[in-house]
């Protein structure tokens, strides 16, 4: 072998020792098209929206679903209305007697909020993931489409008793952390660049 064709040999075996492993960005081309990036980053911002809009209007009442009376800082309960208005489902009894409690307004409000700002900038997509499938299985039980009537006789006005959109926003979620879906039009590439994120793959 000449001396010109060891000096290319050992540049290709340096160029393949110094190719890193399987990156976010690398990762996320082998599996999606450019255009299927932007495709789910459009309905990641979409999704986000639906979160910080609901948690928007709940906290002042933005006339729309909530009145500005019955807003958050106005006293009212975010949750009342809904959870003490259940009919239906095995856990019908529990869910009316946590209607309006502080706690579990809180905690729907901070879910509200949170899964709203990550699916927006793009980053802890994952556990922003975690979190709205929890509560997403909440309403679902809540509104318990399996059943075709209420503890009262009436229609639970169910169309599916299964797939509705409670479970269809739940396979949203969990679909664009896999698909690294706040790495276009967000924050996931410089979010995955921290040390800490960088090391553990649960808060990207």
């Amino acid at each position: 072998m000449s001396t010109v064709q060891r000096k290319s040999a050992s540049s290709e075996q340096k160029l393949n020792v110094q190719q890193p492993p399987n990156t976010v960005d690398s990762l996320q081309g082998r599996l999606l098209t450019s255009s299927a990036a932007r495709s789910l980053a459009v309905l990641r911002i979409s999704i986000g929206f639906v979160f910080l809009w609901a948690f928007l209007d709940k906290t002042v009442g933005l006339s729309y679903a909530t009145p500005s009376a019955k807003a958050w800082i106005s006293g009212g309960s975010p949750t009342k209305g809904f959870l003490s208005s259940v009919e239906v489902g095995p856990f019908q009894s529990m869910f009316n007697a946590i209607a309006g409690s502080w706690w579990a307004d809180l905690i729907f409000m901070a879910g509200l909020l949170g899964i709203g700002v990550a699916l927006t900038l793009g980053i802890v997509l994952r556990i922003a993931a975690v979190s709205g499938v929890v509560m997403m299985a909440g309403m679902w039980l809540a509104e318990f489409p399996i059943a075709r009537f209420t503890s009262t006789g009436a229609s639970n006005g169910s169309s599916n008793p299964f797939m509705e959109y409670h479970v269809i926003y739940a396979l949203v979620l969990v679909t664009l952390a896999l698909c690294y879906a706040g790495n276009t039009w967000g924050l996931g590439r410089m979010w995955a660049r921290i040390p800490f994120v960088s090391r553990h793959e649960w808060v990207r």
